[in-house]
């Protein structure tokens, strides 16, 4: 993982700017975090100049770029992984020297060799550069997934590229303005509910972001710029000469050559583990037995991830730190600016943050380590979000697809979509679709076309900032192209049975992994049921301050043109008081592209500059018990500590209601509806203590004790927060003072 940062000037007159070093030297000063190990450049002797700034993972001697050709032909600045460089190095012709180790060096030659076909046979995450000499051209392409970044802006006289659009700005002629109109209506940020293969874009007008799976060229002398797309995302045709168990061993066949390709380093390699079985497979199968590292917070404990990913490290005999963060915390105005900015992106949120915090915690207490392998992309690929569409199985996943589709015909075709209906419609379903964009017929290609996009906009954009923000290198075994192909090749008739609940990579890894860890049913990472404690600490973080972060979020031109600033103070502050999930995420994310305008027009310092917080804390973890249960959730702020003095009450809105049956039932109502349902046997305990609230008696005397009250503690912190009980702090005795 490195920077990347220069500047091509066109046209055949040029003769040189009288600081030509200048704004490249800024640029790489910009990125300079993504790369700590040192930078360099290349001279001054053209028209083009790259500048450089590495982490080093592979050759660390005689690693460094640019990197250039035995007659300084061709030039080259890259950044990522080639994985199968030594391969490709033997095809080359007989004769040709390689004059370092890295495994960028290897791009050159296949160049030399092949043109614009020298990326088709590279397995990698990569962005480069590649300066042509001989025919004055600039070549620029990223890898097939988007992993790693690459953003130019051109005007008439010249090119500017870079990691990060923040570097592009150091140019003065560079504009810094907010696309508001394209930001909000992407789907991304609108969550709306339809498929999108919408071009990725960088939030930024007149800022361009190089496509994944795509080499652009531009001729310096006349400035002609062409695109062209080395791979395509792979259209679904049925492979019927495999069955399922051929499919399952060919899947095992390519993850295992995958995680191995990502373990390619000269330094140490962790690894975050969630609980789940994408990272536990990559734990599994992977040969270097990395450090492991697992989030700790009210929504991991919640859903489990915490417990499981102890379990699965200490299966697999490897080191397991659980970084703890209170959710009773939140990040201070001035910590989200500066991650806004890092992130350049208005998706910022919770989850990101944290996985931010997660590398800030590998770089202070693991140095040595500074490349961390993840299991994203699994989901998106693998059928894992099928099971959160619906309970009926792969017909009915199939069949919200297809509401899915029409959905977003209808958006696109507002006149003859106005007929469309969820439960039904009277004009035909085809017509609506051919009404619509272009969508694949099979809608389950369709879902995946639109998770090809998400993973780039999102899943890669945030994993690649939230690790170069802290000079770490993300590796993301199950973005590999040959994965996906072979998913693409998988029959209909196949799908239930290898796509649903993501029985493939189940299947695939049952080998190594026990059935309690590969079966696991999905939970959200991040998310479920522990999530609302960080929703309200993130609504307490806009607020705070005076609300600061809304206040600047809602001084610029285009946020004062497009927000409607009394409706974002008022979803801010409902959301500190009963938080959701899409209220809050979409509040971020307006907040964030105001946040955004500003700091484009007021560039703060650079992220390697300004202070950072205080590190997470690590938890030790001695196996997993009630006990270790109960006190992690304390700890993670899932449940608050109790007084037992305090004062309970049930809210007006709540009735409670015995059943007739036998045992009876008891049912809990909210304003005249049934909401939940208790048995009497196996509820004993927490029916009893909400029939005998009253609104006078304490924790301690409901629960029939402080032993007891710690058991009950979840069920009465989940109660709370969804506003059926209210807890009254004891009052305090007046200090009477005696008189005369």
């Amino acid at each position: 993982m490195c920077g990347l940062a220069g500047v091509a000037r066109l046209g055949r007159g040029w003769q040189g700017d009288p600081d030509p070093d200048g704004v490249v030297e800024a640029m790489i000063d910009a990125v300079r975090h993504r790369g700590p190990d040192g930078a360099d450049r290349s001279g001054v002797d053209g028209p083009v100049r790259l500048g450089f700034t590495r982490l080093s993972l592979v050759d660390l001697a005689t690693g460094g770029q640019p990197l250039a050709t035995e007659d300084g032909a061709l030039l080259l600045i890259a950044n990522g992984e080639i994985y199968n460089h030594r391969e490709l190095a033997a095809t080359l012709p007989a004769g040709t020297r390689l004059r370092t180790q890295s495994d960028c060096e290897v791009l050159l030659y296949l160049y030399r060799e092949h043109g614009l076909r020298f990326l088709d046979d590279v397995r990698g995450m990569f962005s480069l550069v590649l300066w042509d000499r001989r025919s004055n051209t600039l070549v620029i392409a990223r890898d097939r997934f988007g992993i790693k970044p690459l953003f130019y802006h051109r005007n008439a006289d010249r090119i500017l590229f870079s990691s990060e659009i923040k570097a592009l700005f150091e140019d003065p002629a560079t504009p810094r303005r907010l696309d508001w109109s394209t930001a909000l209506g992407d789907q991304m940020v609108s969550v709306a509910p339809r498929f999108s293969e919408a071009p990725v874009g960088s939030w930024f007008a007149d800022i361009e972001l190089v496509p994944a799976g795509t080499i652009v060229t531009f001729d310096l002398d006349t400035g002609s710029e062409q695109p062209y797309r080395y791979w395509e995302f792979p259209r679904f045709v049925p492979d019927y000469s495999v069955d399922a168990e051929g499919f399952v061993a060919e899947y095992r066949a390519r993850l295992e050559s995958s995680v191995h390709d990502c373990e390619m380093a000269d330094v140490e390699i962790g690894l975050f583990l969630s609980g789940g079985v994408d990272s536990a497979a990559i734990a599994a199968l992977a040969a270097g037995r990395p450090h492991t590292f697992s989030a700790l917070n009210a929504s991991t404990v919640a859903n489990g991830d915490a417990e499981f990913s102890s379990r699965i490290a200490a299966s697999l005999g490897l080191a397991n730190d659980q970084v703890l963060f209170d959710t009773g915390s939140q990040p201070s105005p001035d910590q989200w600016l500066r991650f806004v900015w890092l992130l350049e992106t208005p998706l910022a949120g919770p989850e990101a943050f944290y996985k931010y915090e997660m590398y800030r915690y590998v770089r202070s207490a693991a140095p040595q380590i500074k490349a961390m392998l993840l299991g994203g992309g699994a989901d998106e690929f693998n059928g894992g979000y099928a099971t959160q569409f619906t309970d009926a199985g792969w017909p009915g996943f199939v069949e919200a697809l297809q509401t899915m589709q029409l959905r977003t015909a209808a958006d696109h075709s507002p006149a003859l979509g106005a007929w469309w209906q969820p439960d039904g419609s009277l004009v035909r379903a085809s017509k609506l679709r051919e009404a619509g964009p272009a969508q694949p017929a099979d809608p389950y290609e369709g879902f995946v076309r639109w998770k090809y996009r998400d993973v780039q906009l999102y899943n890669c954009w945030h994993e690649d900032r939230t690790a170069a923000g802290n000079g770490i290198e993300a590796r993301v075994p199950f973005l590999d192209h040959r994965l996906i192909e072979l998913g693409a090749a998988i029959p209909p008739e196949l799908r239930p049975e290898l796509v649903w609940d993501k029985q493939l990579l189940r299947r695939a890894v049952s080998h190594v992994l026990p059935p309690e860890f590969a079966q696991r049913p999905k939970v959200p990472f991040f998310y479920g049921a522990g999530v609302r404690h960080t929703y309200r600490a993130f609504a307490r973080m806009l607020l705070a301050d005076g609300e600061q972060l809304l206040q600047r979020a809602l001084s610029g031109p285009g946020a004062r043109e497009f927000l409607d600033a009394d409706a974002v103070r008022a979803t801010a502050h409902a959301a500190a008081a009963q938080p959701s999930a899409g209220q809050l995420e979409l509040l971020l994310r307006v907040v964030n592209l105001g946040l955004l305008e500003q700091l484009a027009g007021d560039l703060p310092a650079h992220h390697h500059r300004t202070p950072a917080a205080a590190i997470p804390e690590r938890v030790v973890v001695d196996g997993w018990d009630s006990h270790t249960a109960a006190a992690l959730e304390r700890r993670a702020g899932l449940v608050a500590e109790l007084d037992p003095d305090s004062v309970v009450e049930l809210d007006e809105s709540v009735l409670l209601l015995r059943g007739d049956g036998t045992p009876p039932e008891w049912f809990v109502a909210v304003n005249g509806q049934i909401e939940y349902v208790m048995d009497e046997a196996s509820d004993a305990g927490w029916l009893s203590f909400l029939r005998a609230v009253d609104g006078t008696r304490t924790l301690a005397e409901l629960a029939g004790g402080v032993a007891a009250l710690a058991e009950l503690a979840t069920l009465i912190a989940q109660a709370t927060d969804a506003g059926l009980l209210h807890v009254h702090a004891p009052v305090a005795a007046p200090d009477l003072q005696p008189v005369g």
